[in-house]
């Protein structure tokens, strides 16, 4: 298919800065964005639970998330999960933590009696069978240690905890349970996050489609979804310092500047994207900056490619006019992959679910935006590299090849 027809040339070297100055101005924004009105971070960052359950009966994910946000749960996302044995399985995740906050640590510790440092309770409300001399909480929220001087009062400790907000003891016959007769030490389960979602359920949903117990609860902390947020960065930053290293090495020093600012460029405005329609921010979407980073540089590559060849074919051209003949050649192609790849994703943000519509839509502004920075961001700023940093190397190149042509000249002459 031939979009452009061969020979036609076009001077994008022209309005490299009316370009290059909506460039920033977009950057500008997304750093803005950051602020106000920051980033909406995931599961995977910012912690919270996962809960996979297998349904009796058939319900569809749609009302597996309205039962999940009816129960009290912030932008659910419910995801299929393919198993033949059970077509009724979902995965549910949601930001909520079972982790106590420092208030509801602190009533509990004053509802078990337990004394503050240097201080004492009182022995008529705190009988020593309920006086706890020692009280720990799990990192996961959902259970308390606790010592006492002398053999522990089960059902007095279990009332102790009633009233609390936020903590409540999971039913069971052996909660609480003594794990220890010789220390006094008792154990005690709450209810978790994934406990409180398990009861939305069956609220909404009927018991006679949620299970009694889920396959798999998992939570990730908040200290833990920020040692992956650090991850992601590093992959992001280090995958950036070897490509700019690769085109340093395959190309020319000059290129690896150009190349490296239009990678930042793509991914920052695809990020920003991200945060001003306020679409969560996951490892999902990672994974696709890392997809749009290895997209823009194939592209880029390809016209760094053509404009290497033709400042060899075209030695009487200045650098500005080698690439506009270079992108001039390489339009069509571009806008063709670009466009193929480009309407493939559209069916999947506009079909997809949850996830998958969000990775979508990064790569769609990636891909736009990627296409773009190759004409009107990574080729410019070579071309201003060049004039900028290596000018004198290309006036003698430039000077060479015109005494080259006059002799030619008087030769035919």
């Amino acid at each position: 298919m031939e979009l452009i027809k061969p020979g036609r040339q076009f001077d994008f070297m022209s309005k490299r800065w009316l370009f290059m100055g909506l460039s920033g101005i977009l950057l500008i924004l997304s750093i803005i964005s950051f602020i106000v009105p920051g980033p909406k971070l995931g599961t995977d960052f910012k912690g919270g639970t996962e809960v996979e359950v297998a349904f009796k009966a058939p319900v569809s994910s749609a009302e597996v998330r309205e039962a999940v946000t009816k129960s009290g749960f912030d932008s659910p996302d419910v995801v299929s999960v393919a198993d033949q044995a059970n077509p009724n399985r979902y995965l549910v995740r949601v930001h909520e933590v079972s982790a106590l906050s420092e208030p509801q640590k602190g009533a509990v510790r004053e509802h078990m009696c337990l004394a503050p440092e240097g201080g004492s309770v009182p022995e008529d409300r705190c009988p020593e069978a309920v006086r706890a001399t020692e009280v720990k909480f799990s990192p996961g929220g959902d259970k308390i240690s606790a010592r006492y001087e002398v053999a522990p009062d089960l059902e007095g400790i279990k009332k102790q905890l009633e009233g609390i907000e936020g903590v409540e003891i999971r039913p069971g016959a052996n909660n609480p349970l003594v794990v220890s007769e010789r220390d006094h030490k008792v154990e005690l389960y709450l209810k978790s996050k994934g406990d409180q979602l398990m009861d939305g359920l069956r609220q909404h949903l009927g018991a006679d489609k949620v299970p009694d117990q889920a396959l798999r609860v998992e939570w990730i902390g908040p200290k833990a979804g920020a040692q992956l947020r650090d991850a992601a960065i590093k992959s992001v930053l280090i995958t950036i310092f070897f490509i700019m290293a690769y085109i340093a090495f395959r190309f020319d020093i000059r290129f690896a500047p150009g190349g490296i600012l239009a990678l930042v460029h793509d991914v920052g405005i695809a990020l920003g994207a991200m945060v001003i329609t306020q679409r969560e921010i996951t490892l999902s979407t990672v994974a696709a900056l890392l997809t749009i980073v290895g997209y823009s540089i194939t592209d880029t590559v390809v016209v760094y490619d053509r404009i290497r060849e033709n400042l060899g074919k075209h030695r009487d051209m200045s650098f500005a006019a080698v690439i506009n003949y270079s992108l001039s050649e390489m339009l069509g192609r571009t806008i063709l992959v670009s466009a193929t790849t480009f309407l493939s994703l559209v069916m999947f943000l506009f079909y997809g679910t949850g996830v998958i519509r969000d990775f979508a839509f990064t790569l769609v502004v990636g891909i736009v935006v990627g296409t773009y920075s190759s004409i009107y961001v990574a080729a410019p700023l070579t071309e201003w590299i060049d004039r900028r940093f290596f000018g004198s190397a290309s006036g003698k190149r430039k000077k060479v090849s015109r005494v080259r042509t006059q002799k030619r000249a008087d030769a035919v002459v």
